[in-house]
């Protein structure tokens, strides 16, 4: 994969990731049920250390990240409808939103993962992140279904 290719799949990933992170630090502050604080503690802190792992890819790769968002609004409109039921303080409408935040992210994993010859370390990282990614999606799914 050209290295202008690599670089704009792995900046996508981390905007991404970065507006999950802060979609989780709002929600975390502004819901009252302890458990679902903890769920998205656990899944913020999750989105900072995947950040962290993709750029330090892209250190080595010797690719630069991108100093301006080149992601459309997609991703933030995701998250951006998470104040609306924050402010109604339904757990089960936070987490419907949160959940569509995940379905953007499992999306934008499922491309990258699509790409041809990216680089072997990259690759593993992207596969053991999009487990990850999953595995957030089916939690949240499951926590919003149980939800009242």
């Amino acid at each position: 994969m050209e290295a202008k290719a690599t670089q704009a799949l792995v900046n996508e990933l981390i905007e991404t990731l970065k507006d999950g992170q802060k979609g989780y630090a709002e929600a975390m502050t502004d819901v009252e049920d302890a458990q679902l604080k903890d769920t998205f503690k656990k899944y913020a802190a999750q989105r900072a250390s995947y950040i962290t792992e993709l750029e330090d890819q892209m250190f080595k790769l010797d690719l630069k990240p991108d100093e301006e968002s080149s992601i459309t609004g997609t991703v933030h409109r995701a998250w951006i409808n998470l104040k609306g039921a924050l402010t109604s303080k339904d757990n089960k409408s936070i987490l419907s939103e949160c959940e569509r935040g995940e379905d953007y992210a499992k999306t934008a994993y499922q491309t990258a993962l699509k790409a041809q010859d990216l680089p072997g370390t990259l690759k593993t990282v992207i596969e053991k992140q999009y487990q990850g990614v999953q595995e957030a999606h089916n939690n949240i799914r499951a926590m919003r279904d149980s939800a009242k």
